[in-house]
């Protein structure tokens, strides 16, 4: 009982550390978006000099890096102008998360959500569709730094725009992955990448289902929201006769199971014919 009320008042803790870490990091982005501004500004007010743009960033590292420390290089002081250059006129709409509906906008009405390491990557996507999606799903799902490359590196945007008309598309860079039917879940294709299967010149399905368990963390990241795992080896039962399910899902948002059957090789037209072969009210009364 004791231990239960130490976690519990540790959970409180490190909720707190969270809180204040991340209202550090925007406090930060806020800051750094407002010094390029008066770097481009003062860049600006001495342009009669070709070299005044140079001259002024490095006696501007050289003054803060004496004062407060590291993280003040030319480099960097060149990111924040850039910063101020792309996010000043780079307007994401009215997008509000809960847990970010008290922060403070720019002059132009911008808000930020992630952390400055975030928008460095941010920047480099020169598409603005695909950027201010990969914001909005970076903020409204936590992504870490290393969950955010994971997922522009395996190309999520492409893979959710190819099952989508241009309206579509467009609903993707204003409101993020928004799940109304089951097509909108869906991506092609699924990248696997982090299962590390090693390169064999043939697997069994059997092996593929051990990796996929052992990386399930992975996975249901990959799938994409809503997803729960139910069981692998499943058991259904249609017209009396039993059939066994690789993987099975439940998806919160939809409310229905999704089942996977796992095939290795070219899909044939009876690998189709299987999955759509039973019903949700089947497996939902044979599961138990």
């Amino acid at each position: 009982m004791q231990n239960e009320f130490f976690e519990k008042v540790g959970q409180i803790l490190e909720q707190a550390r969270s809180n204040a870490k991340t209202a550090v990091n925007l406090s930060m982005v806020y800051a750094y978006y407002e010094i390029g501004k008066n770097i481009i500004e003062e860049e600006q007010n001495g342009k009669e000099r070709a070299d005044y743009g140079k001259y002024i960033l490095k006696g501007l590292s050289e003054y803060l890096t004496e004062n407060y420390g590291k993280g003040f290089s030319v480099d960097n002081l060149k990111l924040m102008r850039r910063f101020y250059n792309v996010y000043s006129k780079d307007m994401i709409g009215e997008i509000v998360f809960p847990q970010f509906k008290n922060l403070p906008a720019t002059e132009t009405g911008r808000k930020f959500f992630l952390s400055w390491s975030h928008y460095i990557k941010l920047m480099r996507i020169e598409n603005l569709d695909e950027r201010h999606f990969y914001e909005i799903e970076a903020a409204r799902n936590d992504w870490s730094l290393t969950e955010f490359k994971r997922q522009f590196d395996t190309s999520l945007y492409e893979r959710l725009a190819l099952s989508r008309d241009t309206e579509g598309v467009k609903k993707l860079s204003t409101h993020g992955q928004v799940i109304e039917e089951p097509s909108d879940l869906i991506k092609d294709p699924y990248v696997l990448e982090f299962l590390g299967l090693p390169e064999l010149v043939q697997y069994s399905e059997t092996e593929l289902e051990k990796h996929i368990i052992d990386n399930l963390q992975q996975f249901l990241l990959e799938l994409g929201k809503g997803f729960t795992f139910v069981g692998r080896q499943v058991r259904l039962t249609f017209d009396e006769e039993h059939f066994r399910c690789d993987l099975v899902f439940y998806n919160r948002l939809l409310k229905c199971f999704v089942l996977f059957d796992l095939k290795i090789g070219e899909l044939k037209h009876q690998d189709i014919g299987y999955p759509n072969f039973f019903k949700i009210q089947t497996y939902y009364n044979t599961v138990a």
